[in-house]
């Protein structure tokens, strides 16, 4: 299919045989990819601004050793309903905390799965895309970078709302991209049960991977043993595992005990300050969705034990994330600005939050009531 004179192929498989890793490895191997230098890659629902390339490429061209450019994501339907707005806060903070320190201080992150560009042969290098976990853009992410490579995060790189003509270079691969002239947005899963699919595979692949590659991030020559300690400790065991196990004891096993059983009993500092603290880093992206944290604690948890031990069938299983498109579709007859949705799921999480906002309310008032029965006895 050609565009205003550029050379584009539209290509399909028949097949689902390794799920987005299969079809990436798959796309690589058209005869046309030998004549490319760089792979753009974008899921089904992005859409680049004509100006991406321009912006991203110059990267790549001028820093030879660099072999990944990310972009940053914006979301078009974050005011659908409650489950967007908390997808919103937890990938802004993502974003603006995690990959922005990643490639700041280590020139490591992981990548994303889209919106980002390859270097074609540090992809090869690293043995190309593998579907041995769910989480093949991780996966590739971390071989690629034991081999010495850098990558950039470029939070600027965002949507810029106009149509402009375009020349694509020549030398770029474009995979799963949709139509040239597109605005760049991504859309977000607006039902809890896409969201709990997404989630589980993002607990668990990550986990899972953990398991399968820490033995070979160790014994790596190439990189400097800082740059290990942080893949290892901060990337994969803190961010990965212990951040889902702590937040799921703390706000659903520790904080309920505390009132349902006298006797368990957790000081002030830690049941308010640091909780509070840890909150508000969280929500610097989004802070409108503050109240909106740890609603996914449990699902979490347990994709990173199926990860972790593989257990279960779902440990390699890909669910493809079902949205419902309405990003895309023009708004005809709008009456102002339309109201949130709210599901049965999101109905749920607001008695849950409800819940855990009158039990941390029990807890300050009995902690502030023993507190003054102290002082007063001491007096």
């Amino acid at each position: 299919m050609g565009w205003k004179g550029i050379n584009i192929k539209y290509e399909i498989r028949d097949n689902r045989n390794g799920y987005k890793a299969g079809a990436l490895k798959q796309g690589m191997k058209h005869p046309y990819v030998k004549h490319c230098d760089f792979v753009a890659i974008f899921d089904a629902d992005f859409q680049p601004d004509p100006d991406f390339l321009w912006r991203s490429i110059p990267f790549l061209a001028h820093n030879p050793d660099l072999a990944l450019v990310q972009a940053r994501w914006k979301f078009v339907n974050s005011n659908e309903c409650l489950m967007t707005r908390m997808q919103e806060m937890s990938l802004d903070y993502h974003f603006t905390v995690e990959q922005e320190a990643g490639s700041a201080t280590h020139a490591f992150f992981g990548f994303n799965g889209t919106a980002g560009v390859w270097r074609i042969s540090a992809l090869n290098e690293a043995g190309g895309w593998k579907d041995r976990t769910t989480v093949e853009d991780m996966d590739l992410a971390v071989r690629v970078s034991l081999k010495g490579w850098k990558f950039v995060y470029i939070g600027d790189l965002k949507v810029r709302s106009r149509y402009e003509k375009v020349v694509l270079p020549t030398n770029v691969f474009v995979a799963n991209a949709p139509h040239p002239s597109a605005l760049v947005k991504n859309e977000l899963p607006s039902t809890f049960r896409a969201y709990r699919y997404q989630q589980h595979r993002w607990s668990c692949g990550p986990a899972n991977l953990f398991k399968k590659m820490i033995m070979e991030i160790a014994r790596n020559k190439k990189v400097t043993l800082w740059k290990k300690l942080y893949v290892i400790y901060s990337f994969f065991f803190v961010r990965k595992i212990v951040a889902h196990l702590v937040t799921f004891i703390f706000y659903c096993v520790v904080l309920p005990a505390t009132v349902l059983v006298p006797e368990v009993q957790v000081p002030i500092w830690g049941a308010v300050y640091i909780p509070s603290i840890v909150s508000l880093l969280n929500s610097v992206g989004t802070p409108r969705s503050f109240h909106l944290l740890n609603v996914m604690s449990l699902h979490r948890t347990k994709g990173t034990f199926i990860g972790l031990f593989e257990a279960g069938t779902t440990v390699n299983e890909w669910v493809v994330t079902k949205k419902l498109g309405d990003a895309s579709k023009p708004k005809t007859g709008s009456k102002g600005t339309k109201k949130p949705r709210i599901q049965i799921g999101e109905r749920l999480m607001f008695v849950w939050l409800k819940g855990l906002r009158s039990l941390i309310k029990k807890l300050v008032l009995r902690m502030l009531t023993s507190k003054v029965k102290e002082t007063n006895y001491e007096h």
